[in-house]
């Protein structure tokens, strides 16, 4: 499951998908490590990269929906696997494909049709595009946008305001561009050119390869031809854009991870220190282990997740649980796996020549962007009730790999009425295996589900405390992580030993959180005795480790290396 790029043996639908991942896997291997890292060191802006997309037609291909390009599709299994590949060897490549494919997302979302066929003649060129919305003194708080559009005499508009953190705004042919009519309450977003002369790109706010700019409109001239959405629809298509493109911030930390191990393992594995090799060392052993599982289960998590995304509809939102859990659950995973590896290689963690000095840096980076962590727990935190207390009846969901256009995400309504979506019963994936962890994490479960119904009248106070909430959000989010990972155990014939290790970890988790809650002040009496009841012990099986160990994670060794 986990990627190794010299080995790219997995079924494509399609030989133009394979063509895309083995040419960009190529394009990086020729370019070698050194070259990598002297780039992102000096921060010089990635001119062969986007050269090498435009020459391969790659945005063009991946980003363009059905019925507005040649040979195209937006197909979120090959669009995640491309960010996988690209957060593999360098966040900086994916950050001007996410962004890219950010500020698309309104002009997909919107009726201005002129404006997209303006956009696919634009991607089969090469540019690139970027993504207006936050802004210095508002952050992500878009109801106070300072970008305003003046109504002139003649029906056309003057746009004046800054834009603040906004990836490819040096070189974007167009960026999408979040504002308010001015004298008016109502949103819209409209399209700007990044080299019109009334668009001042005043600065790179961060020292990297990346342009993460500061835009200023002085009057910029816009018409009707350049306005994507108004109104209610102009905010939903800001949110839904979100929704589309956060969950591929998983799969960058997935591809980071995936290389930081390959490297870590040889480094330790090379390395005889007192007479031993670094990897006989029972806590190294223990680290790589919980290390390897945390990775495995993010992307069998991530996975699953992306199935879901490409079978949404109308009647099934099952989506807006499990995309958010992408973007925050996976990333933050991913900044512990980082840190697992870390402590197993300490000091060569910052060795200029390694991959894994760029990753223990830009691994902290996904967790912040397009919407923290509290703001995804935040809004997980709504479908609560329902998951647990509530669940629905929906046909079963296959593997989603096919090589069709994901029609849905560029029509998936208004973004309100959260709390009224609906879930099948996560039973039904941990009925299916009797195992002795999966047994443990259950109880666990029916304790918290106890733990929620004694807390039904103090919950409304105590979710002023963000931290509380956070912890009581994490318990609920492993309940889903696991579900999901199970849902993925037939599908990719996941063995017992593998999935045990997985929920060894799992069952450490939930405790963990669960005695953060516990020792917060404004717990209640009730809710500390409940607490304590889902602090467990996960199934020691010294044979199981011992398999896992010698069958999955020594035998990363010697498995992949970066061209020199």
């Amino acid at each position: 499951m986990l990627l190794n790029p010299k080995k790219l043996d997995k079924t494509y639908p399609d030989q133009e998908t394979r063509d895309i991942m083995k040419k960009t896997i190529d394009f990086f291997e020729n370019m070698g490590l050194a070259k990598c890292k002297e780039d992102y060191f000096s921060a010089r802006w990635y001119t062969e990269f986007i050269d090498f997309m435009k020459k391969e037609q790659i945005m063009a291909k991946l980003l363009t929906p059905t019925g507005y390009g040649e040979n195209a599709r937006w197909d979120t299994a090959r669009v995640v696997e491309f960010a996988e590949i690209l957060g593999f060897y360098g966040l900086t490549y994916w950050y001007c494909f996410q962004v890219s494919a950010l500020g698309l997302g309104p002009i997909w979302i919107g009726k201005n049709e002129a404006v997209k066929q303006k956009a696919a003649r634009l991607l089969k060129e090469g540019a690139i595009f970027g993504f207006g919305l936050s802004e210095k003194e508002h952050g992500a708080d878009i109801y106070s946008t300072d970008m305003m559009l003046h109504p002139q005499p003649d029906g056309t508009y003057k746009a004046k305001g800054d834009k603040y953190y906004i990836g490819n705004g040096n070189e974007a042919a167009l960026v999408s561009t979040f504002g308010k009519i001015a004298g008016t309450d109502d949103y819209v977003f409209f399209v700007v050119d990044s080299k019109h002369e009334k668009y001042e790109c005043t600065k790179n706010i961060i020292f990297n390869q990346d342009y993460v700019a500061e835009y200023v409109l002085h009057d910029y001239p816009i018409t009707a031809a350049d306005i994507t959405d108004k109104g209610r629809e102009a905010w939903d298509a800001s949110l839904n854009t979100i929704n589309i493109m956060k969950f591929n911030l998983g799969w960058a930390s997935i591809g980071i991870c995936e290389h930081a191990f390959y490297e870590a393992m040889d480094h330790a594995a090379g390395r005889n220190l007192f007479g031993k090799y670094v990897t006989d060392f029972t806590h190294i052993r223990q680290l790589f282990v919980d290390a390897y599982c945390r990775l495995y289960a993010m992307k069998a998590f991530a996975l699953r997740a992306t199935d879901y995304m490409r079978s949404a509809s109308e009647n099934d939102r099952r989506y807006l649980l499990y995309n958010p859990m992408v973007k925050m659950k996976v990333t933050t995973q991913g900044e512990e796996v980082i840190n697992q590896l870390w402590d197993i290689i300490a000091a060569k963690g910052f060795e200029k020549d390694t991959y894994f000095s760029n990753a223990a840096i830009d691994i902290r980076a996904l967790p912040k962007l397009e919407g923290t962590v509290h703001v995804n727990m935040a809004l997980i935190i709504k479908f609560m009730p329902n998951y647990f207390f509530n669940p629905g009846r929906f046909p079963e969901i296959p593997k989603r790999d096919d090589a069709r256009n994901d029609d849905f995400l560029f029509c998936q309504g208004p973004t309100k009425g959260l709390g009224k979506t609906r879930f099948h019963d996560y039973n039904i994936a941990y009925g299916k295996y009797d195992l002795p962890n999966i047994k443990i994490f259950r109880e666990q479960i029916e304790v918290f589900k106890e733990f929620m119904m004694v807390s039904m009248e103090s919950m409304n106070a105590q979710s002023e405390d963000i931290d509380f909430l956070l912890n009581v959000g994490e318990l609920f989010t492993l309940v889903a992580y696991g579900q999901l990972i199970l849902e993925n155990k037939e599908i990719y014939s996941i063995e017992d030993d593998l999935i045990e290790q997985i929920f060894d970890f799992m069952i450490r988790d939930f405790s963990k959180f669960s005695l953060q809650i516990y020792s917060k002040k404004i717990a209640t009496p009730k809710q500390q005795e409940i607490c304590l009841k889902m602090l467990r012990r996960p199934v020691v099986d010294e044979a199981r480790y011992d398999r896992v160990w010698k069958n999955h994670v020594y035998a990363m060794k010697g498995a992949y290396t970066m061209n020199p």
